[in-house]
């Protein structure tokens, strides 16, 4: 069941949504050629906890770390360890906060140093695609506009969308209904109503879609081992547009689009 967020709720939510959004700004800037991936999970874990936020990856379902932290063909759910990132590598960060009660849910892709032209173009057209699917998240539209925009998005621009991971909804749970896919027909699915809050997230691959789980049973990879970017928002449905909740910044923390 869709469950529709009173304002009360929402206002939660954009506290969550902004002290997610302050994390990731903050780890973002950890991001450097030699670090490792365990350092940028641990350092995470303690800018979620000093502002009195709940670490919600941390135990979920049994994942082992604070965020997830996914470097070039790892697509998500990455554990941090004593990997060192490398000049050229990419690296995903997918953030998870509790506050008030309320989920905020971020992620998104860096250049580790300078990056192939290449890569720098995927990380683009992924967040791209994020962008085209919110234009989608409007009162009126159904669910799979957004899942096809975000597909057209993709796939006019030479990549594939990965699918047997998908967004979803998110307020009291982390993980609520909607399944949100990141391909789908226009047109199809759910009315989408003010209310709703979701966690729109393209995972787009350099090369094909199919992926595969590593016997950590958690970090997920590209079967043909080419780049995966990956981007997220958490985005609420409102009568004035959608509204993105985890904007990286304090000033642009109610945009519209």
């Amino acid at each position: 069941m869709i469950t529709i967020k009173s304002k009360r709720e929402l206002a939660r939510m954009r506290e969550s949504g902004r002290i997610t959004a302050a994390v990731m700004e903050a780890a973002a800037k950890l991001i450097r050629p030699g670090i490792t991936t365990g350092e940028l999970d641990r350092r995470a874990g303690r800018l979620i906890e000093d502002r009195g936020c709940v670490v919600a990856f941390l135990g979920y379902h049994g994942y082992p770390a604070n965020i997830c932290v996914s470097v070039n063909e790892e697509v998500v759910h990455g554990i941090g360890d004593d990997r060192s990132l490398k000049e050229g590598d990419i690296v995903s960060l997918d953030i998870g906060v509790k506050y008030g009660g309320y989920y905020g849910d971020m992620a998104a892709t860096f250049p580790v140093g300078r990056i192939s032209p290449d890569k720098e173009r995927l990380i683009r057209v992924t967040e791209e695609a994020l962008r085209a699917g919110i234009s989608r998240a409007r009162e009126g539209n159904r669910l799979y506009d957004i899942s096809a925009a975000i597909q057209d998005k993709a796939e006019s621009n030479g990549y594939s969308v990965v699918r047997d991971f998908v967004g979803h909804g998110i307020g009291a749970q982390l993980h609520e209904d909607p399944q949100i896919p990141n391909f789908g027909k226009a047109g199809t699915g759910p009315l989408l109503r003010p209310g709703m809050v979701l966690a729109l997230e393209p995972m787009l691959n350099m090369g094909s879609f199919e992926v595969e789980v590593m016997p950590d049973e958690w970090t997920v990879v590209t079967r043909d081992r080419k780049p995966s970017a990956h981007f997220e928002h958490t985005v609420a449905i409102t009568e004035n547009g959608p509204e993105i909740l985890t904007q990286p910044s304090r000033s642009a923390a109610l945009a519209y689009v």
